[in-house]
């Protein structure tokens, strides 16, 4: 018996030598709680430290340069004030809405141009010339655009001064109507 109490003993010391410590997961706050610890700890460890060095330190004076820090936290950064608007005197007025008329739903544009077109059926092809001046060298610049525009009675011919107003898409092209001849053709 005593040697199954040798035995007993040898696997006993086996089985707890092997004991392998669990991998540890570390996470963002226990980095960040080590990280914290650790300036502290080095901070009183220079408290210590600094009387017995003191007289070194006149002997021999070593600056050490600052930690600069890249980004300061947002608590740290500088404030920025806005400039107060000062205290409405008297009393406000109500904000008052008129309201639209029903009839119009929406400004419709109007353009005024000359007919280059009436070759098709029910259609016309309407050149406005638009005047400006350049934005910046301020010469006057003249652009021409051409409109197709719908005319139901064919009524326009080429040479007439005609007013045409936007309207919905009636065609891959016509967006305008013809709304009234201003000059027929000589």
């Amino acid at each position: 018996m005593a040697e199954n109490e040798n035995t007993e003993e040898t696997t006993d010391e086996t089985v707890e030598a092997p004991a392998v410590p669990e991998p540890v997961e570390e996470t963002a706050e226990a980095e960040a709680e080590v990280e914290a610890e650790a300036p502290v700890e080095e901070s009183a460890a220079e408290a210590a430290s600094e009387p017995e060095a003191a007289p070194a330190a006149e002997a021999a004076p070593e600056p050490e340069p600052k930690k600069k820090r890249k980004r300061l936290p947002r608590a740290e950064r500088p404030k920025k004030t806005r400039a107060r608007r000062a205290a409405p005197t008297g009393e406000r007025k109500p904000i008052v809405r008129e309201a639209k008329p029903e009839s119009e739903r929406g400004r419709r544009q109007e353009r005024r141009g000359v007919v280059v077109s009436s070759a098709m059926d029910k259609t016309i092809v309407v050149k406005v010339d638009v005047i400006t001046s350049h934005p910046k060298y301020k010469k006057v610049i003249r652009r021409s655009v051409k409109f197709h525009a719908h005319d139901e009675q064919n009524s326009a011919n080429v040479g007439d001064v005609v007013r045409i107003v936007e309207t919905r898409p009636l065609s891959a092209t016509k967006h305008w109507r013809l709304a009234e001849i201003m000059e027929v053709a000589k």
